[in-house]
């Protein structure tokens, strides 16, 4: 059973598609984002599992994993653990003309989450429909992440997906 990480049928306010004709001429000026969900199993025999929930950060023009984050829930702070990761590496000032695109997700819509991204003066774009082509490059670094570098493995605990996740990012990034 697929799990459903995006509700948009929220009333918090939605923001236009800013990057929808843009492509990336640098580094830091469009960061995607997105969350894909992971098995972790209880029973392999009985086929009994539950889900964590990875969200990613990628920088539109080098394609790197710039935050991440596991969680247990769809709650809000794991995409903004996320957030704070990939801010962590820069300069406050170099945000300003940063672009922080996402789907309409509640978590990205929330006010928390654009709290922080206004306080950055980042920013905000989101989807404009339910088309994962809207966030490409967000839902192909989730599916080379999952399908690809953890595909084989069977977890157990949101610690061992963490560890895992943290190996994979390392991998992604940098081989």
């Amino acid at each position: 059973k697929k799990p459903k990480t995006t509700d948009s049928n929220h009333g918090l306010p939605l923001y236009p598609n800013l990057v929808k004709n843009l492509i990336p001429m640098c580094p830091n000026r469009i960061w995607v984002s997105d969350i894909t969900y992971i098995p972790i199993w209880v029973n392999l025999e009985k086929q009994t599992y539950y889900f964590c929930y990875l969200s990613l950060i990628t920088d539109a023009y080098t394609k790197e994993i710039v935050g991440w984050s596991v969680g247990g829930s769809l709650e809000t702070s794991y995409p903004l653990e996320a957030l704070r990761m990939a801010l962590s590496r820069m300069d406050s000032n170099e945000l300003r003309e940063l672009i922080h695109h996402s789907d309409r997700g509640v978590q990205y819509a929330s006010q928390e989450y654009v709290k922080q991204l206004r306080s950055y003066q980042m920013q905000i774009s989101m989807t404009e429909s339910g088309d994962p082509k809207d966030n490409a490059v967000a839902e192909r670094v989730n599916g080379i992440i999952k399908n690809e570098l953890l595909k084989d493995f069977a977890f157990h605990s949101i610690k061992e997906v963490r560890k895992a996740e943290a190996r994979a990012v390392d991998f992604y990034n940098n081989e």
